[in-house]
């Protein structure tokens, strides 16, 4: 990476010009992916980013620069025209400490073999069983993709206030989808799986069972109805359900809506804004947890952040900068996609906690509604908690029963009334991996929840 004395040299020149704090950020990542498309390889992917940032705090504004060449000439002159963006309202230069204090903490991802490092041809060999399996499910299945992804993303965090920090992040991630026809209809199913372990993750998959799964998923649709539409009682299955959660609600409740009032959830501490039964929680120190690590990306060691505790809100997720202009602590929650990204809040693993109810009696209590299975993406307002979700496998409820199959299901509705309308919660938590875009860049963040009831929530589908 850099030397302490180069890290300091360009500190002293981002401070040159009155900023109040400054901090680098120094990552080296290598990536390596084979894609399969119908059982044949498509791509084998290898590749190396390398690079540093450079963010200098003033007043409750900051600077950001990055370059991919960390020579000291450049980074001493990346450092200096940063500093020339900012303004000295305090007529004096911020401290230095003059020597760095290494930071310990303990790492609670143990790797065996990084993924790079894994036998391409047990890749290929379990990505194309997974194939297999789908094609073998059912004659309608008619395109497979599958992915096998994974890096090592080593880096260095170093601030004016004298943090030292370095950390390895090793990622291994597996996905697959199905595409079922017939006629002129398309449905896919998909499953994936995903940990902050090494090599030995996808070892011991079982991407046989990932290939029925996302085959039976896109089967099931295809010979599924058109979803009727209007409000009505929705049953959200567990796992990847919790991405409702995640977007209508836990991006609110992120310092980076929340510090400039551009949350619904702004100023709401302590308040009321979800059912009693609800609980629920961020927690970046998760051993193993694709969406864990063991300091943020500020330096900050990750914790297990009470969001929601019986339908009270608790805490934010806040980062360094943000947390300055709430006036709270950071809650080790800052994070970006690479060293081309400034910092902000962001969500890690994010889930809904169990509750006492059974799935099969939150199912039996209910007359008449849809049961959304599996979750697909969707969109949000930070500003409004309006949402818009599609679902990838439902299914409707008559008479306390699990009926036929039925697609194009969306789901509408506000995610502080969602809150608010939920009056079952199960015992069946799981969580699931993902990518989460915002404003610095995609991170690999986890969803959960246990199966959950929303009263009543506007269905879109055909009338």
């Amino acid at each position: 990476m850099i030397s302490k004395s180069l890290a300091h040299d360009v500190l002293e020149a981002a401070l040159a010009n009155g900023g109040d704090f400054a901090e680098i950020f120094v990552e080296n990542k290598e990536t390596s992916a084979v894609v399969m498309l119908n059982g044949f390889v498509e791509e084998a992917l290898w590749g190396v980013d390398y690079g540093c940032g450079i963010r200098i705090f003033n007043g409750l504004g900051a600077v950001y620069a990055y370059t991919n060449d960390t020579s000291a000439s450049n980074l001493l002159r990346v450092a200096k025209e940063a500093a020339e963006a900012v303004v000295n309202t305090r007529n004096e230069k911020a401290d230095i400490k003059l020597a760095f204090e290494n930071m310990k903490f303990e790492n609670i991802h143990p790797i065996i073999t990084l993924p790079q490092s894994g036998a391409k041809k047990i890749i290929v060999e379990k990505l194309k069983l997974a194939s297999d399996s789908a094609f073998a499910f059912d004659p309608l299945v008619t395109q497979t993709s599958c992915q096998f992804s994974g890096y090592t993303q080593d880096v260095l965090i170093a601030n004016s206030e004298g943090m030292w920090a370095e950390d390895r992040r090793v990622r291994t991630r597996a996905f697959l989808s199905a595409v079922a026809s017939e006629a002129s209809e398309k449905q896919t199913g998909s499953a994936s799986s995903g940990a902050h372990k090494g090599f030995e993750f996808f070892e011991n998959l079982n991407t046989a069972d990932m290939g029925n799964e996302s085959a039976r998923m896109a089967v099931t649709m295809l010979k599924g109805g058109m979803c009727p539409s209007g409000k009505m009682p929705v049953i959200v299955g567990n796992a990847f359900g919790g991405v409702i959660f995640h977007e209508a609600c836990g991006h609110s409740l992120e310092a980076t809506s929340v510090a400039p009032k551009d949350s619904v959830f702004s100023d709401c501490l302590g308040k009321t804004i979800a059912s009693g039964i609800v609980t629920a929680i961020d927690d970046g120190a998760m051993a193993n947890e694709w969406g864990s690590l063991n300091i943020d990306d500020e330096g900050t060691k990750t914790q297990r952040n009470m969001l929601i505790k019986n339908g009270v809100l608790k805490s934010y997720l806040i980062d360094k900068l943000n947390g300055i202009k709430m006036g709270m602590p950071s809650t080790g929650s800052s994070r970006r996609e690479s060293y081309k990204y400034a910092p902000t809040s962001r969500m890690t693993n994010t889930f809904i906690a169990p509750g006492t109810d059974k799935l099969e009696d939150i199912i039996a209590d209910t007359e008449y509604g849809l049961y959304a299975k599996s979750m697909s993406g969707g969109s949000v307002d930070t500003a409004t908690g309006e949402f818009n979700f599609a679902v990838r496998e439902a299914y409707l409820i008559e008479s306390g029963k699990i009926g036929e199959a039925v697609r194009g299901a969306t789901l509408i509705g506000k995610g502080s009334e969602v809150l608010q309308n939920i009056d079952r919660v199960s015992t069946d938590l799981e969580l699931a991996p993902g990518m989460c875009g915002s404003l610095s860049g995609a991170v690999p963040t986890t969803v959960g929840q246990p199966t959950i009831r929303v009263r009543e929530i506007t269905v879109g589908g055909r009338k």
